[in-house]
């Protein structure tokens, strides 16, 4: 959600792991307006400034759509725009280094700080409301990103669904 008529200190104590940080309406409008053949300009939000850029990104509309993010499946009427919902489940220990790396990395965080963080939101915000959204899930895929069955296996019907041959 655009959060720019508040204070950046306001703004950068926003927990983004709360599905209202989440701008729903305008996500499942855009997901519509792909499947139904149009383009959409989806917003860029950067997470240094906790602001959306002024310029957007234009989206062609795809025979597949991919949706991804962590509360995608925490709304029904999202949840009901997909023909498959995937949960990608992640060992909690990679989840943390993942978290330490970007946000020190890419977000310019200190330690203590993205440590703080993750105690106080990203592990409480996980255990009540993403990982209840497994059972949304038509597939669940263990091991992260590094389970290559479950990637190949999505690949095949990706595939399928682009030939035709569903």
């Amino acid at each position: 959600k655009d959060s720019s008529h508040l204070p950046l200190e306001q703004r950068q104590e926003i927990n983004f792991d709360h599905p209202s940080s989440i701008e729903f309406e305008l996500l499942i409008d855009h997901v519509q307006r792909l499947k139904s053949g149009k383009h959409v300009e989806q917003p860029i939000y950067s997470y240094l400034t906790c602001t959306r850029a002024d310029e957007t990104v234009n989206i062609s509309p795809k025979d597949v759509v991919i949706i991804e993010g962590i509360l995608i499946l925490t709304n029904p009427e999202l949840r009901d725009l997909m023909d498959i919902k995937i949960y990608v489940d992640a060992d909690a220990d990679d989840r943390l280094s993942r978290v330490i790396y970007r946000d020190i990395v890419e977000r310019g965080r200190s330690i203590n700080k993205v440590l703080e963080r993750y105690e106080k939101t990203v592990k409480p915000m996980h255990l009540q409301f993403i990982e209840p959204t497994k059972r949304y899930a038509d597939i669940i895929v263990p091991q992260g990103g590094e389970n290559s069955v479950a990637i190949n296996i999505l690949t095949s019907i990706i595939e399928k669904n682009l030939s035709g041959t569903t």
